[in-house]
């Protein structure tokens, strides 16, 4: 079935309950939003940095926006994309593209002029969204867009160059368009995050979006009593795809624009929700605030508080007995997908598992997974290799990048690129990305055991850990680590904790800098090698 029929089910059983809310605790961030700049969704008057809105209204805007773009010739196979931050209108917009028959096309709010301009000509795309905080980079590139159909601005005082939004659907139709979609038909496009280079384009069907709905309703056991906070941005499909277990259940769900301690922990008390997903830096910050004293527990409504689950990344099991110690009766799940897997869920621990913290897991909901050699041969039990998916959420393709797709895509299996390996249980642990894998002196060395190492440090807020050109072992390894605000730390005593470890593993060179992470919470390794391994290796060169 298509995606768009839960929403219009939930509009028909549940019209006047809360489908979701805003929070805005930055009133004074003007670059986000003004509350002003949207039609029919109102602040409410005993708290103007809140807005809710029903499952009736929310069907009813997807439609006004969906019959806009009928009326302007925009249907099947053709391209909306949506740059707009977190708010209760990018929703009602990505589904109203969806009723038409058309693609949706998420970006990035962090690209550049360029990038966007290089992404719309990747996708092809028709029509582009934007608002208020785009205006900048999206006049930019205004010429080089003209030959789009449309460009709707999402805010106050158009700009010349756009149309209205709010004035072009004011006199929409509320009601369905009824076109007949397919679950076999094109639905979205996600980008890569482009760690080899510029992003790929990816093709989702409406199957593999009811999927993750699904599968997530399932996993996390989400049903009409819960309240969802959801923090990361909506651009890409592990925010979205988390929310979709709220669209299967017909539940509420809370879109939070701020990630410090206190904002997350209000939005749960105040809103009473009930499961939350974090990504590692937030979960370390909250931590990090309690046993400072910045937060007390007791201060805020937290028992109805059921599920943690963290994804993006890896998971340090030390990061989780920390959470247990302050949160004992919080289930647990850790969740593994790409994009090119419709996100996350592919892999995931199971909230049954907790003793197997470290794990990413086992297969999800209709998924199979496979461990393979560099000749496609499954290794034995416990032996490192490249992880498989297959199943309904794998993506279509890479957008008109036939080569590229089938680099990837082998007989419906999907290659992730990932190393990990299965324990006696089959539990499987992710050892590290395949490009991140540290060759030194003929040895296979994988960053993130390292990583999960040096975290268990009671001064570590953070660590990556790279390769750097050596002229006699080919790479050593060097990390990066970021000290907890308030602490100081030494190399000699980084040194000394990493003894444990073996003599191969051990960093041979330790920066004290901030880690950069990207909007969903991976680290931003390129920027790291960029910053420090790429002028290393111009001195090796040179002292060549």
């Amino acid at each position: 079935m298509p995606i768009t029929e839960f929403l219009e089910r939930n509009a028909k059983l549940y019209p006047d309950e809360i489908a979701l809310v805003e929070l805005n605790p930055h009133e004074k961030d003007r670059r986000r939003m003004t509350w002003k700049e949207f039609d029919l969704i109102q602040p409410q008057p005993d708290n103007p940095y809140r807005r809710e809105i029903t499952w009736k209204v929310f069907d009813e805007k997807a439609n006004r926006f969906a019959n806009l773009l009928i009326s302007r010739g925009v249907g099947s196979g053709d391209k909306v994309a949506i740059l707009m931050y977190n708010c209760l209108e990018w929703l009602p917009i990505y589904f109203g593209v969806l009723k038409t028959g058309a693609i949706a096309v998420p970006f990035n709010f962090r690209y550049s002029s360029d990038e966007i301009l290089y992404c719309a000509e990747l996708a092809e795309v028709d029509v582009m969204l934007f608002s208020t905080a785009f205006i900048g980079r999206i006049e930019a590139i205004a010429d080089k867009l003209i030959n789009h159909r449309l460009l709707i601005y999402v805010g106050d005082g158009c700009p010349s160059f756009a149309e209205s939004y709010r004035e072009l659907v004011a006199d929409c139709s509320s009601r369905s368009p009824r076109l007949e979609l397919h679950e076999e038909d094109d639905a979205a496009i996600y980008f890569s995050s482009g760690t080899t280079g510029f992003p790929k384009a990816i093709l989702h069907t409406h199957r593999s979006l009811t999927q993750a709905a699904e599968m997530e309703a399932k996993h996390h056991e989400t049903g009409r009593d819960d309240t969802f906070l959801c923090i990361p941005p909506l651009y890409h499909t592990g925010a979205k795809m988390h929310w979709m277990g709220s669209l299967v259940s017909g539940s509420r769900a809370v879109l939070l624009t701020g990630t410090e301690p206190k904002e997350i922990l209000k939005a749960v008390s105040d809103e009473r929700c009930t499961i939350v997903w974090l990504l590692v830096p937030w979960a370390q910050d909250i931590l990090d605030a309690i046993e400072r004293g910045d937060v007390k527990l007791e201060d805020y409504h937290l028992k109805q508080w059921r599920l943690m689950h963290i994804g993006a990344q890896p998971v340090p099991p030390s990061l989780i007995r920390r959470w247990k110690s302050y949160f004992p009766n919080h289930k647990y799940d850790t969740n593994y997908g790409l994009s090119e897997s419709t996100g996350p869920g592919c892999v995931h621990l199971g909230m049954e598992n907790i003793h197997k913290v470290g794990a990413i897991g086992v297969p999800g909901y209709r998924w199979e997974c496979k461990i393979i050699d560099e000749n496609g041969i499954p290794v034995e039990q416990g032996n490192v290799g490249e992880l498989c998916v297959k199943g309904p959420g794998v993506m279509k393709c890479y957008y008109k990048n036939p080569e590229d797709s089938a680099a990837v895509l082998k007989d419906g299996w999907l290659l992730t690129g990932d190393m990990a390996r299965q324990d006696e249980d089959g539990f499987i642990f992710l050892v590290d990305r395949k490009k991140d894998v540290i060759v030194s002196g003929g040895e296979n060395i994988y960053p993130v055991q390292i990583e999960d190492f040096i975290r268990a440090n009671n001064k570590v807020k953070d660590v990556a850990v790279i390769g750097m050109p050596d002229k006699r072992l080919g790479e050593i390894t060097a990390a990066i680590i970021e000290i907890k605000e308030g602490m100081e730390c030494t190399e000699e005593e980084i040194e000394k904790f990493c003894l444990d470890m073996p003599r191969y593993k051990r960093p041979k060179k330790i920066i004290f800098a901030e880690i950069p992470r990207n909007a969903t919470g991976k680290i931003e390794k390129p920027v790291l090698r960029r910053k420090y391994g790429v002028e290393n290796l111009v001195e090796a060169e040179n002292m060549g």
